[in-house]
């Protein structure tokens, strides 16, 4: 069994939380807690390899430069 590490951005709304994966595109969840939507991304991102996997694809890897919030006043 094979380890990977991603990049995950989780988001907060009324609603609860989003989470996505930039580095696997369209893998994404929510939850309604923060520790629910790190179990929900976690089991997206394996199903996500698995498919990729199966279907002979590389899996892609990138490497976190920076993780920056940016306030625009417009």
């Amino acid at each position: 069994m094979h380890k990977y590490v991603f990049p995950i951005v989780v988001e907060k709304d009324k609603d609860g939380y989003s989470v996505f994966c930039p580095t696997l595109q369209g893998c994404y969840s929510q939850g309604d807690s923060y520790e629910q939507v790190l179990t929900n991304i976690e089991d997206a991102i394996r199903l996500h390899i698995e498919d990729r996997l199966a279907n002979g694809e590389t899996i892609p890897t990138t490497e976190v430069v920076s993780l920056a919030t940016l306030e625009v006043e417009a």
